[in-house]
């Protein structure tokens, strides 16, 4: 039987949600803040149990770094009434699976399980909330658990520091400046009353969201929740959110980094408005033309085109504060850096100087249209992007409604936004190169 249920979590976490249909929900909130979001769903026996937290890299000190993406790792050390690394062992145990993530403006816990095992959920994670072991064991199990992760990640992996360097060039005051894993020096300097004081902090129901999707009973849902999240104060503190504003940048910066590579990329990055804002949308498409699939502009041009670049890639990074968005391309062998730069420099200046063809730009809704439909199909997806509408925006039914910011954008718009934000004076350019033979 419980692998029967193990089959379920697992092969069908991801039950085809229709594309035709609003997401119907219900919400509402504790007395003592928790945000609380309800999606019924009856078409898979599978339940998602998840709790978002208002904390990312953005909200720690700048002499703490880390802390956010720490307590990913350490909240899953256990509790004052479970034993250390117990708590994937419950999950496992039910046949369910359990994951977190953490980014620079929020952290995020899920379990998906048989929805038998609801209330499972729902204790693991009023756990998590109120009894967490934040004590000198777990923390120097998870720091070493870190570096090793940082190792793998970044100082050991190709590329891994790309977007670490790029962000620090990009960010001079923003905390958006310092990567989300954090500098192990911060982690090592810190002390147990350090993580006390995070955690007490920013782990509090008035500054979390638990949304919960599929095969459950919402009025059944609400006495449970009522059971084990009622009863866990309101957070007393003062939860610190930044208030630095990025300075304009009025010229352009270039910068060269040597990393243990074989072959040389370029990045740009282009300062670009905060996630929800109207020229975000625009960004966000006009990204797309340039980047998705071996059809888009900058791959068909530098990659089959010329033969100047193995890979190449442009994204903007949503995020709550104002952001950025990266373009980039890994040169071939025996390729300079700097045409690969020029070719790169050209594509953008064909979309700042010509509209798009109405054939591009159908196919470019098309593809929106399809990762709006995308991001909705799986219970846990659902759960995410409830309650990440109800953190950034106050408004959990843009799960269903932002789709009509993407169609309001036109030709034009991307054409603007490109003359408005593609500029030298407005980026950053790196050029990722390996190191020299004798290092």
């Amino acid at each position: 039987m419980k692998n029967f249920f193990a089959f379920l979590a697992f092969f069908m976490i991801n039950p085809l949600i229709s594309s035709q249909n609003a997401i119907e929900f219900e919400q509402y909130e504790l007395e003592n803040g928790l945000t609380v979001i309800l999606h019924e769903d009856h078409s898979t026996p599978i339940v998602a149990v998840s709790v978002m937290y208002h904390v990312g890299s953005k909200n720690e000190k700048p002499d703490r770094t880390g802390f956010a993406h720490f307590f990913e790792h350490l909240l899953f050390e256990g509790s004052e009434n479970m034993e250390r690394g117990e708590f994937a062992k419950y999950v496992e145990n039910a046949g369910g699976m359990l994951n977190a993530n953490t980014t620079y403006d929020r952290t995020y816990y899920y379990e998906v399980l048989p929805s038998n095992q609801l209330e499972l959920g729902l204790w693991l994670e009023s756990e998590r909330m109120l009894h967490a072991k934040v004590e000198e064991e777990g923390i120097e199990t998870q720091r070493q658990v870190v570096k090793e992760e940082r190792r793998q990640r970044i100082d050991n992996q190709p590329y891994g520091a790309l977007l670490m360097e790029t962000m620090k060039r990009v960010y001079t005051k923003h905390p958006y400046q310092w990567p989300v894993i954090g500098y192990m020096e911060h982690l090592n300097a810190a002390e147990e009353q350090d993580y006390v004081d995070f955690y007490e902090t920013f782990y509090v129901p008035n500054n979390a969201i638990l949304s919960i999707t599929g095969d459950l009973n919402i009025e059944k849902t609400k006495k449970m929740i009522a059971n084990y999240f009622g009863e866990i104060p309101k957070g007393t503190q003062e939860i610190p959110r930044p208030t630095i504003v990025e300075p304009e940048q009025t010229q352009e910066v270039r910068d060269t980094f040597y990393d243990n590579i074989q072959l040389p990329a370029v990045v740009q990055a282009y300062h670009t408005p905060a996630q929800g804002t109207p020229d975000f949308y625009a960004m966000d498409m006009l990204a797309t033309l340039l980047s998705r699939g071996q059809s888009s502009r900058l791959y068909r041009s530098l990659v089959d085109d010329k033969q100047l670049a193995v890979q190449t890639g442009a994204f903007p990074l949503g995020l709550e504060d104002p952001g950025v968005t990266l373009a980039y391309a890994v040169t071939n062998m025996g390729v300079s850096i700097e045409e690969a730069e020029v070719a790169m420099d050209a594509e953008c200046e064909k979309v700042k100087n010509e509209l798009i063809s109405d054939n591009d730009f159908q196919k470019l809704q098309n593809q929106i249209e399809n990762d709006f439909t995308n991001s909705k199909m799986t219970m846990a997806g659902l759960a995410e992007q409830l309650a990440n509408y109800q953190m950034y925006f106050d408004d959990a039914n843009l799960i269903n409604t932002e789709i009509e910011r993407y169609r309001a954008v036109t030709k034009e718009d991307i054409q603007r936004v490109a003359q408005k934000y593609l500029t030298k004076e407005n980026r950053v350019v790196l050029h990722y190169l390996p190191k020299p033979k004798e290092e």
